[in-house]
């Protein structure tokens, strides 16, 4: 996404605030909106009328899945995304779900456990995930990014062996948010022990933390802020469901100050909204 300051540069009414980040972000107008795709309702179709997604390997993994989620009453609750939501797929897709809220969040490990349907990473196709993974995730182990990736809803498909995951995504009347909004005071790189991972199961994730080293700032005794700072909040996808308590994380974000109505604190926050380089969150130990 932080590539859409460079794509929209022409278009300046394009670029906006964003109360709740904290930062500008790029943003399409709503009058400017040529197809709005909906997950959930691209899923049923493909399991109604399958057209060409049964002549492709990775389509017949995939209808195999609707069935599944059609015979455990899981329609609404999960969607598909990415190349077969938009009907450009092909022999080398992956198959991108998203389920909704904790109803979702639970339909999805029960279809992530179906043994004929997903397989688990293991073995050889560990230095398969690793590969994919650390184009993005600088910095990190091998042991520590695949417990770190083994943590989420992913796989490979049982017939195609295709990768195939499942991002969870906060219900439609989820309201965390709502009052929410922040400032961006800097960046920041530290240490953290996550305290609560409760709310890091859907995205956006929120963790609780506890700083435990600060390694370096763009601001001026950044220590000041250390036993201030009680919170993580990643509106990226790759860390959803990828910590728990107890964990030690390197973190490189922004540092943000929130305010949640009455409340207010300071927090580290991962959003794709930057131009200056890419915001981490990866296992220390």
């Amino acid at each position: 996404m932080s590539k859409s300051f460079g794509i929209l540069a022409g278009r300046p009414e394009c670029y906006v605030y964003s109360d709740t980040l904290g930062c500008v972000i790029t943003g399409i107008p709503r009058e400017d909106v040529a197809v709005h795709y909906s997950c959930r309702q691209a899923l049923a179709a493909i399991h109604e009328d399958p057209g060409a997604v049964a002549d492709n390997p990775v389509g017949k993994d995939l209808l195999a899945i609707t069935e599944w989620i059609t015979a455990n009453d899981a329609q609404g609750l999960i969607g598909v995304t990415g190349s077969f939501l938009v009907g450009c797929f092909n022999e080398r897709s992956d198959i991108d779900l998203v389920c909704y809220g904790p109803e979702g969040y639970q339909a999805a490990q029960e279809l992530f456990q179906q043994a004929d349907l997903i397989r688990p990473y293991d073995g050889d196709d560990l230095t398969r995930l690793y590969i994919r993974r650390a184009k993005y995730m600088e910095g990190s182990s091998f042991d520590a990014l695949i417990k770190q990736e083994r943590r989420k809803l992913q796989g490979l498909t049982a017939n195609a062996g295709a990768h195939i995951n499942c991002e969870p995504i906060r219900s439609d009347r989820d309201k965390t948010f709502a009052r929410i909004s922040s400032k961006e005071i800097g960046e920041i790189s530290l240490l953290v022990k996550i305290t609560d991972h409760a709310e890091g199961l859907t995205t956006p994730a929120v963790y609780g933390i506890k700083v435990k080293t600060i390694l370096s700032s763009t601001i001026d005794e950044a220590d000041s802020f250390a036993r201030r700072i009680t919170h993580m909040r990643s509106y990226l996808g790759a860390y959803t469901g990828a910590f728990r308590s107890g964990d030690t994380v390197h973190l490189a974000g922004k540092l943000v100050h929130t305010q949640d109505g009455d409340h207010s604190g300071f927090g580290i926050e991962l959003t794709p909204w930057t131009v200056s380089g890419s915001y981490v969150a990866n296992l220390a130990g």
